[in-house]
C-alpha cells in the first residue's frame, strides 16, 4: 500500500503562486509515473501534470507555461509549482500514482493511488 500526503494548498489572488507537495510512503515509487489532477465544483476530475520515472514531464495545455511538475526521488515526493494563477485554476488538487511507467497525459483509470486532495482557491 502507498499513502500520499499532500500539502501546500491555500488561497491566493490572481497572478500569485503556490507550490503543492505530495509525499509518498509505503514503498519506493521509482518507476511509477506520479502526477496531479484537479476537480473544480460541478466538473469532472481532470489531468494537470505528470512526472515520469525517466525525468520527463508532461503538462496539460490549460496550465502549460504556468505550472511545473518536479519529482524528488530520494524523498519519494512530487511537487507542483503553480505560477500566474487564474480564478479558473480554483479546484481541489489531487496527487496521483499510476500503476506503471506511463508517459504523456494520465487518465483516472491508470491511477492506483490518490491523495486526499488539497484546496486551491484563486480570487480575482
Amino acid at each position: 500500500q502507498v499513502q500520499l500526503v499532500e500539502s501546500g494548498g491555500g488561497s491566493v489572488q490572481a497572478g500569485g503562486s503556490l507550490r503543492l507537495s505530495c509525499a509518498a510512503s509505503g514503498r519506493t515509487l521509482s518507476t511509477n509515473t506520479m502526477g496531479w489532477f484537479r476537480q473544480a465544483p460541478g466538473k469532472e476530475r481532470e489531468f494537470v501534470a505528470a512526472a515520469m520515472w525517466s525525468g520527463s514531464t508532461y503538462t496539460a495545455d490549460s496550465v502549460k507555461g504556468r505550472f511545473t511538475i518536479s519529482r524528488e526521488y530520494a524523498k519519494n515526493t512530487v511537487y507542483l509549482q503553480m505560477n500566474s494563477l487564474k480564478p479558473e485554476d480554483t479546484a481541489v488538487y489531487y496527487c496521483a500514482v499510476a500503476r506503471g511507467a506511463y508517459s504523456g497525459s494520465l487518465t483516472s483509470n491508470v491511477i492506483d493511488y490518490w491523495g486526499q486532495g488539497t484546496q486551491v482557491t484563486v480570487s480575482s
